[in-house]
């Protein structure tokens, strides 16, 4: 595929909303009775249609790609922007043309990308990471114990699977965890997909404006964080990082910081429930299993947005400059011809780690090694210590957040034998 321009420009007018004739509508809704299950109609794109048109609730028609390499493709390629934010087009009311704001290493391409990247990646790494390990196993016991000390029976999404990558991405990032309720709320309607405007707005604004203090306290007097490292090292290379951009990258590692592994954890722990012959294959080898978790669930369920900042072609389809494309993650991991017996979980599977469930290429996720070695060790206490786990309520009526960016259980009451 050709290569970008490092600062492609988006559009300054929209293109016509439809044709005469419209394209069928992004596929949302899953099978019934199967909460692991992306949507049933990405299997029948995959086979007749794997590159193809359809509308968004955004308002705007995109190509939708559904293979596994079309998708890797799509993700690595420069020509493709992430300017358009990462799930746009499932958001009625938002405009996917605006530009990126600073700092916004989700949104961002070409050297505006590669220089944040750079200044945060140096906290992400296997070893770094591995040094938070001690501290996410200690969490992981401590709300094991408060969970258990409840008289037999918890909400596992509140009382553990929300709390231990909320306690690690505030520890990393330096973000005091007695603020959490304040991030836990504004980031929930941050990846909500139903709100209105002037909610979501709000909650922007509230969450900005909190770590808009934090970050200018850091400023005056560093500390050992993420943030404040940043800051000392900007400034001894004299580079330029204002408040502005700190915000924002602050916000984006924040939220997606948290709210992605808690719903891995939630749900990874359903999973196990649900396929108890399978559960002591996977404690046996945790790391293994965590993959296998994140490409049967791929929790960010609506796939990632990329605009064509000149023609290219995927999967044999010629892509206009202009046209605006979906990643569908879920359908990608589910993809049969890389995946033998795809929709069946299975902890033996070869090569599970080549999931795109973290994306692929210059945006692939930066926090991936922590969320590893949170499931890791959040799963692996959690049935050792409980091995009795069950659901307390029946799971045909657990609900689940069809209305989010990232997909979940919305609650998980569990209960256990004293």
């Amino acid at each position: 595929m050709p290569t970008s321009p490092e600062t492609p420009a988006l559009p300054t007018t929209r293109p016509p909303a439809f044709p005469t004739t419209r394209p069928p509508a992004l596929p949302t809704t899953r099978p019934p009775g199967c909460p692991f299950d992306p949507p049933a109609g990405y299997a029948a794109l995959r086979e007749t249609s794997p590159v193809s048109r359809i509308r968004c609730p955004a308002g705007f028609e995109t190509w939708l790609v559904t293979r596994y390499d079309d998708v890797r493709a799509v993700l690595a390629d420069p020509a493709l922007s992430s300017r358009g934010a990462s799930s746009a087009h499932v958001k009625a009311d938002l405009d996917p043309y605006e530009e990126a704001d600073p700092g916004s290493i989700i949104q961002l391409d070409g050297a505006e990308h590669a220089r944040l990247r750079k200044m945060v990646v140096a906290e992400f790494t296997v070893r770094r990471v591995e040094r938070l390990r001690e501290y996410v196993r200690e969490q992981v016991e401590r709300h094991l114990d408060a969970m258990l000390a409840k008289p037999g029976r918890a909400d596992l999404v509140q009382d553990f699977a929300l709390p231990i990558p909320s306690l690690a991405i505030c520890e990393l990032l330096g973000v005091p965890y007695a603020d959490r309720e304040l991030f836990q709320r504004q980031s929930s309607l941050l990846v909500s997909t139903d709100q209105e405007a002037g909610t979501t707005d709000q909650a922007f604004h509230e969450l900005a404006g909190y770590l808009g203090k934090l970050f200018a306290g850091k400023q005056q007097d560093p500390r050992d964080d993420l943030f404040s490292k940043l800051i000392v090292r900007a400034e001894a290379a004299g580079e330029s990082l204002d408040l502005d951009e700190l915000i924002m990258l602050g916000l984006s590692l924040l939220v997606a910081g948290h709210e992605t592994t808690a719903n891995m954890i939630a749900l990874s722990t359903l999973v196990l429930l649900e396929h108890p012959e399978q559960r002591a294959q996977a404690l046996a080898d945790p790391p293994r299993a965590v993959e296998e978790l994140l490409r049967y669930l791929s929790v960010v369920q609506f796939g990632v947005l990329r605009y064509a900042t000149e023609e290219v072609e995927v999967g044999g389809q010629t892509i206009a400059a202009g046209d605006w494309l979906i990643a569908a993650l879920n359908s990608a991991n589910r993809d049969e011809d890389r995946y033998p017996h795809a929709d069946q979980l299975d902890f033996a599977r070869e090569s599970p780690r080549t999931h795109v469930a973290f994306g692929f290429g210059a945006h692939q996720c930066v926090g991936q090694q922590l969320a590893r070695v949170e499931m890791q060790e959040a799963l692996t206490a959690l049935f050792r210590r409980v091995p009795g786990l069950r659901l307390a309520v029946p799971k045909e009526s657990l609900a689940y957040k069809h209305n989010t960016l990232v997909y979940g259980p919305e609650e998980l009451p569990v209960a256990w034998s004293a």
